[in-house]
């Protein structure tokens, strides 16, 4: 419930911004009716909500495959959206070099669950299942949706900001003005959209320990996740910014991650076992003002702590 509450205020406040945007250009182009600010906004949003699927397929790489294709794969989505009681989602592989996964689409029946080719290399069939859980979870707790329609406010914003500060012409002055003031509404709305990336996190874990996977299997997925993610090249990881909210973790956090959950994993033997696991429970976690700010502009919550939250949620369990 608690979850819903902040998701809702998340959405008022983005909606408020996106009327503010709607009437500044409707102004500008003459528009005085309140009926067409409205009709405007209603048809922005209609747009962008129903192509969203597809400007993710293109830009992550996504190929849908066939049971005959993946026959284990398929298997898993179909066990966990059964358990989770909503309709099985497409199954995609993406082509994006990094171990990762990601869900998407517009409503339930609508929903798309993806994971890259290095992901299906690096994890056990149990981890595998752990975060194929994480990503059913998304969709039954329909945030994908909301994440998918809020993370395209920053990006408009971005592009106007831009466009304001570098126009030429006669009221140059009020175009600078505009780009300035844009470009904190993209400051601000960039905040909100990490906030409500965060939130879900948390409840997507929680939601793939109710499907039936071990506390574990997802945290040892989680580190393996951040680990691949930490041998990627500075390079790839910039190309990547753009997907952040997607994955199952932050890769451009994961130099720092991997070393602070190498204390978790005592046997060093690149994963963490159900013992590992239960030995954080009783350790208290304490975040440094630093690794606050990280967070505050990270799409994911500190890993260590979300690790920390599964340690608790595998306490109950024991």
């Amino acid at each position: 419930m608690w979850l819903q509450i902040r998701m809702y205020l998340l959405l008022a406040a983005m909606f408020a911004i996106v009327y503010a945007i709607v009437v500044v250009a409707a102004s500008i182009a003459g528009i005085q009716s309140f009926l067409a600010y409205a009709l405007f906004a209603v048809v922005l949003l209609g747009v962008q909500y129903l192509i969203s699927p597809k400007i993710v397929e293109m830009s992550m790489g996504v190929r849908y495959v066939s049971e005959s294709e993946a026959p284990e794969l398929h298997r898993m989505v179909e066990e966990l959206a059964r358990r989770a009681g909503i309709p099985k989602p497409k199954v995609g592989i993406s082509r994006l070099p990094i171990p990762n996964a990601f869900a998407f689409g517009r409503w339930r029946s609508d929903g798309r669950v993806c994971v890259t080719e290095q992901l299906l290399n690096v994890l056990t069939e149990e981890e595998l299942r752990a975060v194929l859980g994480h990503e059913i979870s998304h969709l039954k707790n329909r945030d994908v949706t909301v994440i998918t329609a809020l993370s395209v406010v920053p990006m408009v914003l971005w592009y106007l900001a831009w466009s304001f500060m570098w126009s030429g012409g006669r009221n140059r002055g009020n175009a600078v003005a505009l780009g300035i003031a844009a470009f904190l509404l993209y400051f601000i709305t960039n905040l909100l959209v990490l906030y409500g990336s965060r939130i879900r996190e948390y409840y997507a874990d929680e939601g793939s320990v109710k499907l039936g996977n071990p506390p574990h299997a997802l945290a040892s997925a989680l580190y393996k996740l951040v680990y691949g993610s930490a041998r990627v090249d500075r390079e790839t990881l910039r190309q990547l910014q753009g997907y952040r909210a997607f994955f199952a973790n932050d890769p451009a956090r994961a130099y720092h991650e991997v070393r602070e959950l190498r204390q978790v994993d005592a046997n060093l033997d690149g994963s963490i076992d159900a013992n590992e696991l239960l030995a954080l429970s009783s350790k208290p976690v304490r975040l440094s003002l630093a690794d606050r700010l990280m967070e505050a502009f990270s799409t994911h919550p500190n890993m260590v702590a979300r690790v920390k939250r599964l340690s608790e949620l595998a306490a109950r369990r024991a």
